[in-house]
């Protein structure tokens, strides 16, 4: 059957069977156990597998070779009153469970200092699977989600992983699918040999080489458990663990291309997925895979069939040419009688791009690079080709990246470390002391002295704590050292107007180089400036709004005095099924959004929060009701979402632009930006004649909103606008970066405006210098711009053998020119004192010299203005 979430709750199939649950794994058939118990030591066996638990506590797993794999001797507890404790030694013994199965049993010794708590180990095996459980008593005091127990691989050929192990669900109230969690492995290979460690819950930052974090699971007699099984498995971690666990169907897609990113349209796009049968008779499925793209169009659709033996896998690849520029979503669906399992990824086709901003540029990211994957290096080449430039953080020793990998690509950096504003003076001078030397160590423009230590949000009350006991030390150290080191504030939390004016009357404006704070953003577009004063900063409060924070800001430094702005850290949140947050392609248009206004604003650098889609310290676990899980422009699966190429057509489109000016329009609810770049004059317009509220028919009782797939167009309202074009050609792009060409006769085109943003190029917005030419015969007629007003200028031929005279009748004005000589060219202007024109008409009448006979030419030329639409810089 099909998973489903429940609007109000998750509900997932069982994914670690009930205590000792049979399992097959490679082989169909279950094997017999063997248990041997002699000087100490306990021995349990089965096909490919076998467990040796000796006195000390040592738990060996050992391969059908009897080669020892893992071995680990200790159990770690946490408790709020004795601290950590660890296990000192341990007593093996076989016992029998109540089903007849061997097992063993180990009591672990604990120290002293434990108190009354007490753990045992219950052990056995099956098929190539261990199963672990460990029991634990004591206190109450106990912190089950701080149990560990110990482990070490021995003879791996590769490092070990941490690999989330996800389903992907639909959602029982409607809206997009997603993935929820099933299960946590921790992986070792040993040539063609593949070991698993699989939990329910564990944290990768919890996680080293010695302990895996097991949390306990409360029990109804008030102890708790926590338990794991180890599988041996020649295939891929999700596999191995549907059919580890006897899980119906499973399914995994993947590409031969990092990130799942082609060059160019045309190349061959391979999805292979791979299907898992976790039951124990073979079945018969049914493969489909489908491949839409952002505009809803249908790319690619087939269905194959397979048989699938019990306990195996069938692999199967898809192929497809790629698409022109821009995202795809591909899905993946195996179907087996009533059982369905499926899959999904985004394929995108992404160019290569040159920047030249450098050091310059406003684009940026928040968080220091530490999903890594596939690899740094490729990481950072993503970087670059979407325009990153800045990070956030970065020093040695510090998590992410070292500096050096920034410097060698020319990627600027800065750093933000975080202080205490509850230290005592000398506490708080050694902090600002031993940061600022790392600071500059790292080789830092900027340090950003704290992260969001504005709360409680929008009061004010923590303004002179923070530049008693952060900021002033932190300069002081700076001036002593005689480094160039430049200041910013703590990125604040929203735009905090109270905090600000009190960090003002503190006398900390004088201390920082830059402003730095997080614009936070419900669901509202960037560009909704609220009209309430009362700007709640609860959870779904006014508080939370991009571009009147900004605003409020640009209006206090008017007052006080002008400072870099620096946004380090924006985002377009993703959490499905949320009205509170962005769909995927609101999501998209926003990313756009907010980076032209902010280029528009004039701010310094945007950060964006964050490049992947996890959470850090359980990176790639999916969860997706984490509200922070979801700010990345990478999907889960280091796929692009369309927030990505979003980010990128941004940094393409104001690399090098300046801002022109807003613009203007009788329409109220139309809406542009004008920017001067090396491609030309680049127009960003949209409308809101649907709105700033983004999901606004949701159900005011809970967050859920069904939100729509992404190629589907959110914005009911389309207004059409004519425009005079600059020349004969003028293109549009979405706010991914498709390119469409629009249709230009006599110099206009008219551009359809919805609440999605477009970049416009080709538009004569700033004011046209000439109309469409209208030629007859060897008369010419154009009207131009001439010192802000039209002039229509006439230019005539005298392709005659002969002088001719001329006779030449405007709206404006009557002219004869006598004498014209053959072969000459005569232009003649006509000022208007206009600075548009209606549409008309223009004669000439050429006559050889003295000749009453005359050859007569009409022209009828278009309307025309010159008038700019410009408004003005402040907006």
């Amino acid at each position: 059957m099909t998973s489903e979430t429940q609007r109000h709750g998750l509900s997932r199939r069982v994914f670690l069977g009930a205590t000792f649950a049979a399992g097959v794994l490679l082989v169909a058939e279950p094997s017999p156990i063997t248990a041997t118990a002699a000087a100490g030591d306990v021995i349990l066996s089965a096909n490919g597998i076998s467990i040796l638990a000796s006195v000390g506590g040592r738990i060996a797993i050992r391969d059908g070779s009897n080669v020892v794999r893992s071995q680990g001797s200790r159990f770690q507890v946490k408790d709020t009153g004795a601290g950590i404790q660890i296990s000192t030694g341990g007593t093996p013994t076989l016992v029998t469970l109540a089903d007849g199965t061997p097992a063993i049993r180990m009591d672990y010794v604990m120290p002293a200092a434990a108190g009354a708590t007490k753990v045992y180990g219950i052990f056995t095996v099956s098929t190539n699977r261990a199963y672990l459980e460990w029991h634990i008593s004591g206190p109450s005091t106990l912190i089950p989600d701080g149990f560990l127990f110990s482990r070490a691989i021995a003879g791996a050929t590769e490092p070990d992983r941490f690999v989330p192990i996800t389903e992907w669900v639909r959602d029982a109230g409607g809206g997009i699918p997603y993935e929820e969690t099933m299960g946590i492995a921790h992986t070792s290979t040993w040539g063609e040999l593949h070991g698993m460690f699989l939990l329910e819950r564990s944290k990768q930052a919890w996680t080293n080489s010695t302990w895996i974090h097991s949390p306990g699971v409360l029990q109804p007699d008030g102890t708790y458990v926590s338990q794991a099984d180890f599988f041996f498995s020649s295939t891929r971690p999700s596999a191995t663990a549907s059919i580890g666990t006897s899980r119906e169907l499973g399914i995994e897609i993947w590409t031969d291309r990092d990130f799942n990113i082609w060059d160019a349209a045309g190349e061959t796009v391979s999805v292979t997925t791979l299907v898992a049968n976790g039951g124990s008779a073979e079945r018969a499925v049914d493969l489909t895979w489908w491949v839409r793209d952002y505009n809803g169009a249908d790319l690619a659709a087939a269905t194959v069939t397979g048989i699938v033996a019990a306990a195996s896998t069938w692999e199967h690849t898809f192929t497809m040419p790629a698409p022109a520029y821009g995202i795809s979503v591909a899905e993946v669906s195996a179907v087996s009688g009533d059982d369905e399992a499926f899959a999904r990824t985004t394929i995108t086709v992404l160019p290569t791009q040159t920047y030249t901003a450098g050091n310059q540029s406003m684009f940026g990211i928040s968080n220091y690079p530490w999903l890594q994957v596939p690899s740094a290096g490729a990481l950072l080449d993503l970087w670059q080709r979407v325009g990153v430039d800045r990070v956030r953080i970065s020093y040695e020793g510090g998590p992410g990246l070292p500096p050096s990998a920034f410097d060698e690509r020319g990627m600027s950096h800065n750093i933000e470390l975080q202080p205490s504003l509850d230290a005592t003076d000398a506490a708080a001078a050694q902090w600002a002391a031993t940061n600022v030397a790392t600071a500059i160590g790292a080789g830092a423009e900027y340090f950003e002295v704290g992260n969001e230590l504005n709360r409680p949000f929008n009061t004010g009350v923590a303004a002179q704590a923070y530049i008693d006991k952060a900021l002033r030390p932190v300069v002081d150290a700076v001036a002593a050292s005689g480094s160039s080191l430049k200041i910013l504030n703590n990125g604040l939390a929203g735009m905090d107007k109270p905090w600000v004016e009190n960090f003002i009357a503190g006398g900390g404006w004088d201390l920082i180089d830059g402003f730095a704070y997080h614009p936070g953003r419900g669901n509202f577009t960037p560009d909704f400036i609220p009209s309430d004063d009362d700007w709640s900063a609860g959870a779904t409060g006014l508080y939370w709004n991009f571009y009147g924070g900004l605003k409020q800001l640009k209006a206090i430094m008017a007052e006080h005095g002008e400072k870099e702005i620096w946004l380090t850290e924006a985002y377009a949140c993703t959490r499905p099924n949320g009205w509170w947050n962005d769909t995927y392609r609101h999501a998209a248009e926003n990313v756009f959004l907010t980076l032209a206004l902010a280029k528009a604003e004039g701010i310094r650098c945007v950060n964006w929060y964050q490049f992947h889609d996890s959470v850090l310290g359980n990176a790639q676990a999916a969860n997706p009701e984490n509200v922070e899980y979801h700010f990345g422009l990478m999907n889960r699966d280091v796929s692009a979402k369309p927030s990505l190429l979003a980010y990128a057509t941004a940094a393409k489109t104001f690399d090098q632009a300046t801002f022109l000016g807003w613009l203007a329009f009788d329409d109220p609810n139309l809406k542009g930006l004008l920017f001067d770049t090396p491609d030309g004059e680049a127009a960003v317009l949209w409308s809101r004649a649907d709105g700033y509220i983004l999901n606004a028919d949701h159900d005011p009782a809970g967050r859920y909103f069904p939100a729509p797939e992404v190629w589907v167009d959110p914005w009911p309202t389309k207004t059409p606008l004519t425009i005079l074009t600059s020349g004969d050609t003028a293109n549009q792009l979405d706010s991914i970066g498709q390119t469409t060409a629009l249709a230009v006769s006599s110099r206009k085109t008219t551009v359809v405006l919805d609440g999605a943003p477009r970049i416009f190029y080709g538009l004569a917005l700033s004011g046209a210098t000439e109309g469409a030419p209208s030629t007859v015969g060897p008369v010419t007629v154009q009207a131009r711009k001439v010192d802000e007003q039209v002039s229509l200028v006439v230019t005539v031929q005298n392709l005659d053998s002969a002088k001719v005279d001329l006779r030449i009748t405007t709206p404006f004005g009557e002219r004869k020119l006598s004498r014209v000589a053959p072969g000459t060219t005569t232009q003649e202007s006509f000022p208007t004192s206009e600075t548009s024109i209606a549409a008309g008409q223009v004669t000439v009448k050429i006559s050889r010299n003295g000749n009453t006979t005359a050859v007569v030419h009409r022209l009828d030329y278009d309307d025309f203005t010159v008038r700019s639409w410009l408004a003005s810089l402040s907006g």
